[in-house]
């Protein structure tokens, strides 16, 4: 190994120590399966607005967005943003507060299948199984991702062989959580969010610094047809391409996914004041707004350090989602002060891996343990034995990611986006008609769940292949048909009880309260 690759192996190594020591050091304060799946409810607004958008963001952030924008313009990476950025704000300003008055009114629930199976009296557990299977369908896959990310990442620096570098990240993952659960979760993605900020400032610093100024980068970015338009694309051949009103609303569509993520919802259920929730949602928007923004913003400066030779052309999907790395390689051969730097940049993207993994196989775990086995199926266990079966149950279904991960040629990236389409309208409606909808009942959130979930996969896999105004993303017409389903089937079954009624009138009443 050379000095610089020393270097920056010694800083991704003291970066995965002290996320095992904020495990271990957590694992005394889980002393219930409440603490270890919710932290009873006693997140700070810091804490719980940065670890839901660095649990968010998963390595979308340092690899996604850079990339995209490198390779196709400002046009789809842009409006991505956008949506993100919406859909972040609006989730934090309508959702937080009331869902977590509601989660905790009815039932005191530590998920969110026991929400939706507390909420409307679903004593046979229908609703909290089902939602159980979704979780567990799109979150195993999607922790899948997150390990094979991780191993590509080692392969590629220190060229370590893949399946031990995913295995060894795993390890390191699945140490933390499982000794920490939630409260060592949340804490980590607290510090992996600032490790991600500060990769993206030493980045743009970097790079604008080497491209010859922030004047060189623009005036490379105006010399590219189209580069900067909002308005048209290129496509991963190089082709430009109109990016109308169809292709904008449906890329904005993104943002209607977070209100149906699980791991972020999550972090909205474990605040412990919610009148201090709009310090969060300030927090949350203004990180993710300038995180997005200079993410973005790497992708275009990266372009000019290819024009003027530092960095190699870029010219496929794949390459272009290599060009942190790219800039990171060059920064560190500089000296050890250079290298330790560009450390902190890998430390980074493994940040935005890791801190979105954790979560993951915790609200995997959940589903599993609490829900399957505790509110399906009835089996009694202790409090001692649920949080042996709480950790146990973690390592299967991390196993099982790494199982799913384990070809290193194999399309598990493309199960992001279309998890978060699968999530946002299998639950998104549910959740939103649950916190706001009075005369919504259980028959209507059951049809709207399935609705939803069953829609991503017809869209995506028959809808989207007709072309032209059906190619867009399956989220948008299958959140719009799960909404549809809740609204006429609760209407057309039986009204709720008073019980509930009620129940929903006080979190009227108590949100108004200050």
């Amino acid at each position: 190994m050379t000095k610089s690759v020393v270097c920056i192996l010694i800083a991704i190594l003291v970066y995965m120590a002290a996320m095992v020591i904020i495990g271990a050091v957590y694992s005394k304060k889980n002393s219930s399966v409440g603490d270890f799946y919710l932290g009873g409810r006693r997140l700070g607004p810091i804490v719980s607005a940065m670890s839901a958008e660095a649990s968010d963001m998963s390595s979308y952030l340092l690899m996604g967005l850079p990339g995209l924008a490198y390779l196709s313009g400002c046009a789809e990476v842009g409006w991505t943003a956008i949506g993100l950025a919406i859909g972040t704000y609006l989730n934090w300003l309508i959702v937080a507060k009331r869902l977590r008055v509601y989660s905790q009114r009815c039932g005191n629930a530590i998920t969110i299948p026991d929400f939706f199976s507390n909420r409307y009296r679903d004593n046979r557990h229908v609703l909290m199984g089902i939602a159980a299977l979704v979780i567990l369908v799109f979150f195993v896959p999607y922790t899948a991702s997150g390990f094979s990310a991780c191993g590509k990442l080692f392969n590629q620096l220190f060229g370590w062989d893949y399946h031990m570098a995913m295995i060894i990240s795993a390890v390191i993952i699945i140490a933390y959580t499982c000794l920490g659960g939630f409260l060592a979760a949340s804490f980590t993605d607290l510090i992996q969010s600032i490790v991600m900020t500060s990769a993206l400032v030493v980045l743009v610093i970097y790079g604008v610094y080497t491209a010859g100024g922030l004047e060189n980068v623009m005036e490379n970015a105006r010399s590219i047809e189209n580069y900067l338009s909002f308005t048209s694309t290129r496509t991963a051949d190089g082709e430009l391409v109109s990016f109308g009103g169809l292709s904008i609303v449906s890329t904005l569509a993104w943002g209607l996914g977070y209100f149906g993520m699980p791991h972020i919802l999550l972090r909205f259920m474990a605040i412990d004041d919610k009148n201090k929730i709009k310090i969060s949602r300030r927090i949350a928007s203004t990180w993710v707004v300038i995180a997005m923004g200079v993410a973005v913003f790497i992708g275009i400066i990266g372009n000019a350090l290819t024009a003027n030779g530092t960095i190699e052309e870029l010219a496929t999907s794949s390459r272009s989602e290599t060009i942190v790395l790219e800039m990171a390689t060059v920064l560190s051969k500089h000296s050890v002060g250079a290298a330790l730097i560009a450390g902190l940049i890998f430390a980074g993207i493994l940040a935005c891996t890791m801190s979105t993994s954790d979560s993951q196989l915790l609200a995997a775990s959940s589903s599993v343990s609490e829900n399957l086995m505790k509110g399906v199926f009835h089996v009694k266990l202790s409090e001692k034995q649920s949080m042996m079966v709480a950790r146990a149950v973690l390592l299967v279904i991390a196993v099982l990611g790494i199982i799913l991960a384990w070809d290193s040629n194999s399309s598990v990236f493309r199960v992001v986006s279309f998890a978060w389409a699968g999530f946002g309208a299998t639950f998104g409606p549910v959740v939103l008609t649950a916190l706001f909808w009075k005369r919504s009942n259980k028959y209507g959130a059951l049809a709207g769940m399935l609705t939803g979930g069953i829609m991503v996969f017809v869209w995506k896999f028959a809808v989207s292949k007709l072309g032209g105004v059906f190619a867009i993303y399956e989220l948008l017409p299958a959140f719009v048909c799960a909404l549809i389903a809740i609204v006429v089937v609760s209407l057309l079954t039986k009204a709720p009880e008073q019980e509930i009624v009620d129940e929903f009138e006080a979190v009227s009443a108590e949100m108004k309260q200050k």
